[in-house]
């Protein structure tokens, strides 16, 4: 309805103009969510890049190098430099950000792939005399997906670099004659991303001894190969679960919780976290859970209720798009 549209603009600029924070200063174009501007910059240079390459994925691989080569220039002095650390509008856009294109166009055509599935997928694709997989080999698959991950998550976590490779790249070997010679659409869907994934995860692993290591903050390129490739070994379980077993029951929760992504990120902060501080009980539950073993078993639960309070807002379609 566009007069609920209207009127919700209206509501939104009259309290931003007359809010007020604690230190007295007021509504600010410089105060922002660093985590939101990059998601906006993704968001909106993702989709042009997406936009003028759809039909061909070398010109969109061939950006990652331009955007590799600038990258790096920018830690020597010059124009290069001048160029990615300035900008006409630093409160909403900054080149820097555009590092993380490094995993949005890696997603891009992953996202082609599946979009390409959708589209010819046919309702009796499942159960086709040309299915040759047993469900067992699907099964072996999820179960590989999940131990390729968690073997990176503690390897790389541990800095057991080259272990992890090792074990990684055998795991990843064997995974590869699972895959060969798929006979249906969800077969080669499957393949065609286990070859993407290997490749990105490859490429991160090579990448790993560069800039000190993969860490988050500030991102390496090792951060950024490697959780794309580990995203698609995710995303292959999701499949295999959802799509060939028909478990969609099993990732209801993950389902809902995708669908609505912004309000996921601001539900702790802005909901759970200021109810524990005004009841108390955060300071209450922290005393608590000083160990280990009780601080990952709190992070869980607090987690878990996010994901519980999203999935109502999803239910409900209300979704908070970006």
């Amino acid at each position: 309805n566009q007069l609920i549209t209207v009127v919700g603009w209206f509501l939104c600029v009259l309290v931003l103009s007359r809010l007020v924070y604690p230190d007295g200063s007021n509504f600010s174009l410089e105060r922002s969510d660093i985590i939101l501007i990059v998601l906006t910059n993704m968001a909106v240079f993702g989709s042009i890049i997406w936009l003028f390459t759809q039909s061909n994925w070398w010109l969109r691989l061939g950006l990652l190098g331009i955007l590799l080569g600038l990258r790096f220039s920018a830690a020597d002095d010059g124009w290069v430099k001048d160029f990615w650390f300035n900008s006409p509008l630093p409160w909403i856009f900054r080149f820097d950000y555009l590092k993380y294109l490094f995993i949005v166009i890696p997603g891009t055509i992953s996202g082609d792939l599946i979009l390409k599935w959708m589209r010819n997928n046919e309702s009796s694709d499942r159960d086709s005399t040309l299915e040759k997989w047993p469900a067992s080999r699907f099964f072996i698959i999820a179960v590989l997906m999940l131990t390729i991950d968690l073997v990176l998550l503690i390897g790389l976590q541990s800095r057991l670099v080259l272990e992890t490779t090792l074990i990684s790249g055998v795991l990843c070997a064997s995974g590869w004659l699972l895959f060969q010679q798929p006979s249906n659409q969800i077969e080669n869907l499957l393949n065609k991303l286990y070859g993407w994934g290997i490749y990105w995860l490859v490429l991160g692993l090579a990448f790993e001894p560069f800039q000190g290591g993969i860490k988050k903050d500030s991102a390496t390129l090792s951060y950024f190969f490697i959780t794309t490739g580990m995203s698609i070994f995710l995303l292959i379980l999701f499949t295999v679960v959802r799509d060939y077993f028909q478990q969609k029951s099993i990732l209801k929760l993950f389902i809902y919780n995708g669908q609505n992504p912004m309000i996921a990120y601001v539900v702790f902060g802005n909901l759970l976290l200021p109810i524990l501080k005004l009841t108390g009980w955060y300071e209450k539950i922290a005393q608590m859970t000083q160990t280990t073993r009780l601080g990952l078993l709190t992070g869980f639960i607090y987690t878990l209720i996010v994901a519980l309070i999203v999935s109502i807002f999803s239910k409900l379609k209300l979704f908070w798009r970006t």
